[in-house]
């Protein structure tokens, strides 16, 4: 272990928006990082107060969007505070996938301050750069561990990104498209709140049309070019909970694929399939995004067992 790595190891991390890339302060997750190893972390979250993410309904609902905000804000922190990936570079997601233990978060309930165990593996660099991380995550709070979670995203510098993307990397352009036109009506079933209602009804049962409201505070708080990666994701949970089966609920364990950026200048179709149960006897579904027929994203869903009663 060389010096730099030594100094690091010994200073704790002070996260502030940037690192997180937010504007909004108040929606920031992480309050600090140790690197405990070359490519071993322990970083803190802060729950105490998450009015920002979790709102009045369903709470099993809430944990999930929360956990998975909370990992996403660990990509740009370890990338810039960890990996010195310079600010302005792009972050890629590319699959994720995730296991809530649903009986400690029901009975702990949302708050406190976690903190994520994450190893990072398959590092790639090119000209002493990072340019793709995977990372295994075990959230623990007083011990008790809430979820696992497995990412990889890449990184790509401005000058790459904005060659691939073209007139689509302009994220004000983008922006101005989409709020150019009406905002579509939200599907009922899923018991969100009208603001975070992400799916609008089609004529099919197992079909909605993708709903991104542009001035949503949190997908949104800062200009993107395309559909956040964590839109998509609370997307397909809705989507799972809307569809009409007797054994519909909550996502507990989600394997996902990221395969194309999801545009805001066309519709995006939401489709939903029922699949044979899992190992564990949960019901499975699988949930496809399309723009323009090329597939976008792909979600496999467990669904948690009904909550019983005494």
């Amino acid at each position: 272990m060389n010096e730099m790595m030594t100094a690091a190891v010994s200073r704790p991390v002070r996260v502030t928006k940037d690192l997180v890339h937010k504007h909004d302060a108040g929606q920031v997750l992480l309050v600090g990082l140790k690197r405990l190893a070359e490519d071993e972390f322990l970083v803190a979250a802060d729950w105490t107060d998450t009015s920002e993410f979790v709102g009045a309904g369903d709470r099993d609902q809430d944990s999930a969007v929360l956990l998975t905000e909370t990992i996403r804000q660990t990509f740009p922190l370890l990338s810039h505070a960890g990996y010195d990936v310079p600010f302005g570079h792009r972050l890629l997601w590319s699959e994720y996938r995730y296991a809530l233990n649903l009986p400690t978060l029901r009975e702990g309930g949302i708050g406190g301050r976690p903190d994520l165990h994450i190893r990072c593996y398959d590092v790639v660099r090119r000209r002493d750069r990072v340019t793709a991380l995977s990372l295994d995550i075990t959230v623990l709070r007083d011990g008790e561990q809430l979820a696992t979670a497995h990412t990889r995203f890449t990184i790509q510098q401005p000058a790459v990104y904005e060659r691939l993307r073209g007139s689509y990397g302009d994220a004000h352009r983008m922006l101005e498209l989409a709020r150019s036109r009406p905002l579509p009506p939200p599907a009922s079933g899923a018991g969100e709140e009208f603001r975070d209602a992400l799916l609008s009804p089609t004529d099919a049962p197992d079909r909605w049309q993708l709903r991104i409201d542009t001035h949503h505070p949190m997908y949104f708080d800062h200009p993107s070019d395309h559909a956040p990666g964590i839109l998509l994701l609370e997307a397909a949970k809705q989507a799972v909970r809307t569809m009409r089966h007797p054994r519909v609920g909550d996502a507990e364990a989600m394997e996902t694929v990221f395969h194309r950026y999801v545009e805001l200048d066309s519709p995006c179709s939401v489709d939903v399939q029922l699949l044979p149960d899992d190992q564990l006897g949960r019901a499975r579904f699988l949930v496809t995004m399309h723009q323009e027929s090329r597939l976008c994203f792909t979600a496999l869903a467990s669904v948690a067992k009904e909550r019983t009663t005494g």
